[in-house]
C-alpha cells in the first residue's frame, strides 16, 4: 500500500489510538466482519473507492449496511475508512485487516500493561503466532488441509487451534482470521505479518538510548524515570555509548526520535547556515 492509501490508512491507525486503551477482542471481530462484507462484493469496494462520490456518501453507505449489527466503535471506524481515499478497491479491505489486527494486539498489550510493561503481552502473543507458523511448516498435511478450498472455514480453525491449544485469546483471533479468511495469500504469510505488526507494537515499549559516556546509576535512574513520565508508561531502555555523537543524548521509541546530540545541533546549524 502506498500513496494516498497509505496515508488515509495512517490517519486512520492514528484516530483508533484514542479507541485502543479500551478496546476489546469483540471489536476486532466485527471489524473482520466487515472486512467479511466488503471482500464478498466486488461492486461494494468499488463504491466505497468511487472517486466521484463523496466521503460522506461513502460513509452513510458503510453505516447503512453494518448499522445495528456492529458496535457504534465499529461502525464508526468503518465509516471514517470509507470516507477516506483510497487508490485501489483492494486497500479499503487491506485497511480494515490491518486495524482490526492492531485491535487484538492492543488487547495483548493491556493485559500486562495495568500493572507493568505491555512487552510480556506482546510477546506471548509474538511467540504464539510463531509456533502456529512452525508447526504448520513441519506438517505438510496440514498445509494441504488448509489451503483446501472445499474445507469449511470452521473446519480449518478448528484444525489451526488444535495445533496451538495453549495460545492465548488473542492469538486465536488472529489466527482464526488468517485462516478462514487469507485474501489470497498462504495463511501462514498473514499470520507472519500480524506478527510484524506486534513486533512493531512492541516497540513502543523499548527506549534505544545513545550517550557519549557511561551513565552513573544516579543519572540512569533520572532518564528510566523521565522517559515513563513523558511516555506515561514504563519502558525497557537498552542503553549504547556512541562517541560520535560529541555530546549530548539520543533517544529512540518505536519511530519517535529525541534527538539532542550535538551532531544533530551543529546540522541544524548548517542547514540554517546554507538556507
Amino acid at each position: 500500500m502506498s500513496g494516498v492509501s497509505s496515508e488515509s490508512l495512517t490517519t486512520a491507525l492514528t484516530t483508533l489510538e484514542a479507541k485502543l486503551p479500551l478496546a476489546s477482542l469483540q471489536l476486532a471481530k466485527e471489524l473482520f466482519g466487515i472486512l467479511g462484507t466488503v471482500d464478498s462484493s466486488a461492486g461494494l469496494r468499488r463504491a466505497l473507492t468511487d472517486p466521484s462520490r463523496t466521503g460522506d456518501e461513502k460513509s452513510a453507505l458503510i453505516k447503512q449496511l453494518v448499522g445495528g449489527k456492529v458496535s457504534a466503535d465499529a461502525a464508526d471506524i468503518a465509516g471514517g475508512l470509507a470516507s477516506s481515499r483510497w487508490a485501489s478497491a483492494r486497500d479499503i479491505g487491506d485497511a480494515l485487516e490491518t486495524l482490526g489486527a492492531t485491535v487484538v494486539i492492543a488487547v495483548a498489550e493491556n493485559k500486562s500493561a495495568v500493572s507493568a510493561s505491555g512487552v510480556s503481552g506482546l510477546e506471548e502473543l509474538e511467540n504464539d503466532l510463531f509456533s502456529f507458523n512452525q508447526a504448520v511448516a513441519s506438517d505438510h498435511e496440514v498445509q494441504r488441509a488448509l489451503s483446501e478450498p472445499q474445507a469449511s472455514a470452521a473446519a480449518k480453525v478448528r484444525l489451526a487451534e488444535r495445533l496451538v491449544p495453549g495460545a492465548s485469546e488473542e492469538a486465536k483471533v488472529l489466527i482464526a482470521q488468517a485462516v478462514s479468511a487469507p485474501r489470497g495469500i498462504k495463511p501462514t504469510n498473514l499470520v507472519a505479518r500480524f506478527a510484524e505488526l506486534a513486533a512493531k507494537r512492541q516497540q513502543r515499549w523499548i527506549a534505544t538510548v545513545r550517550v557519549t559516556r557511561p551513565l552513573t546509576e544516579t543519572q540512569f535512574a533520572r532518564l528510566q524515570a523521565g522517559l515513563n513520565s513523558l511516555y506515561g508508561r514504563e519502558l525497557k531502555v537498552n542503553m549504547s555509548v556512541d562517541p560520535e555523537l560529541i555530546g549530548g543524548i539520543r533517544v529512540q521509541v518505536g519511530d519517535e526520535v529525541l534527538d539532542a546530540s550535538v551532531v544533530t545541533r551543529l546540522g541544524e546549524l548548517h542547514r540554517q547556515l546554507a538556507g
